[in-house]
């Protein structure tokens, strides 16, 4: 029981209810689940929930968006983290903390994050949904990176490449775990594959060397000028998978 719940049921005296946003998330995973995303319509997901069409809208802009519920709210909290940052701080080190609130939101609730995992791998729709969230959070992982290395020459390239790393060693290690069914510490997986970023770019606004020791593993990604970043992301992400 989370801390809001527990809170909740020591001012009314039983657990908090379920709200109409939770009741169409809900709705949808299930019939999801029977039917198949495509088959399952919007119509059937508010009819099962017990509620209109509008209100359905008014939480959710797609089909799609209700598969991720829970996105807005944490990169509104990754935004606010980000803001109340010391300026004195490790800004890699404090693009690391701010990705580990995602994680927090995955595995606050396991079996729902696999569950979607699962959905997602099915469906391509909901794929390129995906990716454009996670292009939004490294948005605000590379703005937070850029406004520190402002007095850099190289401080555009800097903060968006680390932005990018900071995703991909975030998504490998989490989606190792999705794919395991929500096995074993993920904590400890994601703090890891976050050290590594650390160790390569930290060191304060005017640190890091970028070098590698002799035992690293090096991985190199050539890309086309003009490729998205969420396709380099995604090709960095393959080439640690494989």
């Amino acid at each position: 029981m989370s801390e809001v719940q527990e809170q909740d049921r020591a001012a009314g005296g039983g657990p908090a209810r379920p709200t109409m946003r939770d009741a169409l998330v809900e709705a949808a995973f299930e019939l999801f689940s029977e039917r198949g995303f495509e088959q399952t319509t919007i119509d059937d997901i508010v009819s099962l929930a017990g509620v209109g069409r509008r209100s359905f809208f008014r939480y959710f802009p797609s089909k799609e968006a209700v598969v991720f519920p829970d996105h807005d709210g944490c990169l509104a909290d990754m935004t606010a983290f980000l803001a109340a940052a010391d300026p004195a701080g490790d800004p890699v080190e404090q693009v690391c903390d701010a990705a580990r609130l995602v994680l927090r939101m995955y595995a606050g609730n396991p079996a729902f994050s696999v569950g979607r995992y699962r959905l997602t791998k099915q469906v391509p729709t909901l794929r390129t949904h995906e990716l454009s969230v996670v292009w939004r959070y490294e948005r605000t992982l590379a703005g937070h990176l850029r406004t520190r290395y402002a007095a850099r020459s190289d401080g555009a390239l800097r903060a968006d490449v680390i932005a990018a790393a900071v995703v991909a060693a975030h998504n490998y290690a989490l989606r190792s775990w999705l794919r395991s069914g929500g096995e074993g510490d993920v904590g400890a997986a994601v703090d890891e594959a976050l050290k590594l970023v650390v160790d390569t770019w930290g060191g304060g606004a005017e640190g890091g060397s970028g070098a590698a020791s002799q035992d690293d593993e090096v991985v190199v990604m050539v890309a086309r000028r003009g490729t998205p970043m969420w396709r380099v992301v995604q090709g960095v992400e393959a080439a640690l998978e494989g």
